[in-house]
C-alpha cells in the first residue's frame, strides 16, 4: 500500500472518542472527516481486493467495472498528490481533475457519496502561478513544507528554506555553518544536551536543523512571511480563528513558492504565494476571510475577489458590518 494512503488512513481513521454515535458518517468517522478519510480508506481497500463500496451504485448510474476504473485512476492521483489531499475541498478538487472526462451526473454521485464538495460549490479559482518574474519582484525561492505550528494568522506565518538552494547555500554566515558541524558531531556522540545548546545558537541566527521522518536533517533559514495585498481579521476578532484556520488548511504540508516584493517594518517579507499552482491571496479572498488592502496594493483582481465574496456572504462577510481590521488596531494601538 502506498505510505500516503497508509498515513492518512491511520491519521483520518481513528475511532471517535466523544462517544457520539449521531456524529459518525457512513464510514464510521466523524462527520468533519469523514468525506477525505473515508475515500482514502476504500482507496486503500480497492489497492487490496480491487473492490469498490457497496452502496455506490444507488449513487450512480455506471457500472461496477466503469466503478473500478474511477477507483484506478484516482489512486493513481493520490499517490502522486504530495502531500495527499487532507480536506475535503482538497479531495474533492482531485476526484473532479481525475474524472473530468466522466459524465457529470456520475462524477457529483461519487462526491455525494463521500459527501464532498460539489463542482459548483467549489472556489472557482482564476489566476494561475506566473511563468516569468512580474514587475516589483525582489526574488523567490520555494518552502520546506509549512509546519501549521508556525501559522501566526490569517494572513501571516514562517517559513523555512533549505539552504541548499542556489540563492541560500552561498550566504550561510560561517559561524551557522561550524554550529550545524558541531551539532552533527556531538549528536553522533548522543550528546543531546549540547546538540540542543548549539541548535539554540543556530535558531538565534535565523536558522533551525529539521528532522523529516526518514530521519534525514536539513539545516534550514526562516522566513517570515506576510501575504501581499490582503488583511485578515486579527486572531481576537470576530472570525480571526477562522481565518488563522483557513490559511493552515491551504498552506499546511505544502511546499510553496514565494515571490518576494520587499519588506514591512517589522521584517516580513511582502509576499505573493503559491500552493500546488494556486494562488493563496485569490483562496483567502473568495473564501471570505480576508480583506483586499487596497491601501497597499491596488490590483483590480483583488478587489474583484473580495466583492465576490461580499456578494455571496461567506466567511466574515456573513456579518453585516464586519469590522476591518486596520481600523480595528488603530483603535487598540490609541486604547479605545
Amino acid at each position: 500500500m502506498g505510505n500516503a494512503l497508509r498515513w492518512l488512513c491511520g491519521q483520518c481513521c481513528k475511532p471517535s472518542t466523544t462517544g457520539d454515535s449521531e456524529s459518525l458518517g457512513h464510514h464510521g468517522v466523524s462527520a468533519a472527516t469523514v468525506g477525505v478519510s473515508a475515500l482514502a480508506q476504500d482507496l486503500f481497500n480497492f489497492e487490496i481486493n480491487s473492490q469498490v463500496p457497496e452502496g455506490l451504485s444507488n449513487h450512480v448510474a455506471s457500472s461496477k467495472r466503469a466503478q473500478a476504473n474511477w477507483y484506478r485512476k484516482i489512486l493513481e492521483a493520490w499517490r502522486a498528490e504530495q502531500p495527499p489531499p487532507r480536506t475535503p475541498e482538497e479531495a474533492a478538487r482531485l476526484v473532479i481533475e481525475t474524472l473530468k472526462t466522466n459524465q457529470k451526473a456520475d462524477v457529483e454521485g461519487l462526491l455525494a457519496f463521500y459527501g464532498l464538495p460539489l463542482p459548483h460549490t467549489l472556489v472557482q479559482l482564476t489566476a494561475g502561478p506566473p511563468t516569468s518574474l512580474p514587475a516589483g519582484v525582489q526574488y523567490e525561492f520555494q518552502t520546506l513544507p509549512v509546519d501549521a505550528r508556525a501559522i501566526a494568522d490569517g494572513d501571516g506565518f514562517t517559513v523555512y528554506v533549505n539552504t541548499t538552494d542556489p540563492r541560500e547555500s552561498s550566504c550561510v554566515p560561517i559561524d551557522v555553518q561550524v554550529a550545524a558541524v558541531q551539532r552533527s558531531e556531538v549528536c553522533a556522540e548522543k550528546n543531546y544536551s549540547t546538540a540542543d545548546a548549539i541548535h539554540d545558537i543556530i535558531i538565534n541566527s535565523g536558522y533551525r536543523v529539521i528532522k523529516f521522518q526518514n530521519s534525514e536533517e536539513i539545516l534550514a533559514r526562516k522566513y517570515r512571511i506576510r501575504l501581499r495585498g490582503i488583511d485578515a481579521p486579527e486572531n481576537s476578532m470576530p472570525y480571526g480563528q477562522e481565518a488563522k484556520e483557513e490559511l493552515t488548511k491551504i498552506v499546511q504540508g505544502k511546499c510553496l513558492r514565494v515571490l518576494v516584493y520587499g519588506e514591512d517594518q517589522y521584517g516580513r517579507c511582502i509576499s505573493d504565494l503559491y500552493c500546488n499552482g494556486k494562488f493563496v491571496q485569490e483562496l483567502m479572498l473568495k473564501k471570505g476571510f480576508a480583506w483586499h488592502y487596497a491601501a497597499y496594493d491596488q490590483r483590480p483582481e483583488l478587489a474583484i475577489w473580495e466583492k465576490e465574496a461580499r456578494a455571496k456572504r461567506v466567511g466574515l462577510w456573513a456579518s453585516s458590518n464586519p469590522e476591518k481590521p486596520w481600523e480595528w488596531r488603530k483603535n487598540k494601538r490609541e486604547g479605545r
